[in-house]
């Protein structure tokens, strides 16, 4: 699906982390991006607020609801591709409100899938997460693991992608499932491990405040996510795929912010926070991905060490402009 100066690819969740890295990346591919941002009164559009005047001016900016099947229809009209990144993604805060989960991840998807089908869209992506897994059985993880519902969070991502591949199945509609494992890097909510330990550390924190310490987690820079949806997005024959994107290799949170604080701040130590701490047997202990399926498909391996996006990430908050919005000192669920 090579790109041309008519094409559209229509995003959900663009104003989010991941969303506006990849606004980013379709439009230096020469793509025009129609980007769905939530709506809010105060007129602000996420991290899109971010991206430059020239990225900016290939990029249509539509506020609205994926739970709203009308405004999704309209959105997704006359889009050569659609990309659905659009969701609730923090676990802590499914324990709270779990319904908000089924209608924003499962109900909002439906929406998604029923309106690309009717558009006769030629390549839809779903955005799914490595929390659909579980606790590995085995490793690495390849896309024939065992899905479990660890989390109010995880069933839900694994209904959409249950969904998602009903419609490949009964409509043949050409639908890809996107499988991230653990993506980090500028612009990720303070709800993730790595904005947690960072900004803590930044802010001058002689102790920094964390859940459990042994879990493991297969860490994506965040431009290689990136990368790795544009591939699919541009390949042939992964329609009706799962597909993981992930770098094969692992670090324990605890050896994660170990590392954090030996280039920020190697006075500080870890304290163990509770409140942090999740259910025995909703905590996911082990996650390893096997991105053999992407890379065969696509070409696509990870091009940036954990060493490295650690660095780019670290540079990135420690601009005052960038970290003025992330509160160091909650819990932010």
């Amino acid at each position: 699906m090579a790109a041309s100066p008519d094409k559209l690819v229509a995003i959900t969740g663009a104003d989010g982390f991941i969303g506006s890295h990849l606004v980013e990346k379709m439009v230096s591919e020469g793509w025009r991006v129609r980007a769905m941002v939530c709506y809010n009164s105060f007129g602000h559009h996420g991290w899109l607020d971010q991206l430059g005047r020239d990225a900016l001016a290939r990029v249509e900016i539509v506020a609205g609801d994926v739970r709203d099947p009308r405004c999704v229809r309209t959105f997704v009209e006359g889009a050569d591709l659609v990309m659905h990144l659009a969701a609730l993604i923090g676990i802590p805060y499914s324990y709270r409100s779990p319904e908000s989960y089924l209608d924003t991840n499962i109900r909002g998807t439906l929406n998604v899938l029923e309106a690309a089908r009717d558009a006769k869209t030629s390549r839809l992506l779903v955005t799914s997460t490595s929390e659909v897994y579980g606790t590995a059985r085995y490793v690495p993880i390849n896309e024939s693991h065992p899905l479990q519902g660890q989390s109010p969070y995880s069933a839900s991502k694994i209904g959409a992608d249950r969904f998602a591949e009903s419609y490949f199945r009964s409509f043949n509609l050409p639908v890809t499932i996107v499988r991230p494992f653990n993506t980090y890097g500028p612009r990720q909510s303070a709800r993730a491990v790595i904005p947690t330990i960072i900004t803590q550390l930044l802010d001058g924190s002689p102790s920094i405040k964390l859940g459990s310490l042994t879990p493991t987690r297969d860490l994506v820079f965040v431009k290689d996510t990136a990368e790795g949806f544009f591939r699919i997005a541009m390949a042939d024959g992964v329609e009706g795929e799962e597909i993981n994107i992930a770098t094969g290799e692992e670090i324990s949170v605890g050896d994660l912010a170990r590392t954090l604080i030996g280039q920020i701040h190697p006075e500080a130590t870890i304290d163990s926070d509770d409140e942090r701490v999740r259910p025995a047997k909703s905590e996911v202990e082990r996650l390893l991905g096997c991105a053999e399926k992407l890379e065969r498909l696509t070409g696509w391996r990870p091009r940036t060490p954990l060493a490295e996006g650690l660095r780019q990430t670290i540079t990135w908050f420690r601009d005052d402009s960038n970290r003025k919005s992330y509160q160091s000192g909650i819990y932010q669920v």
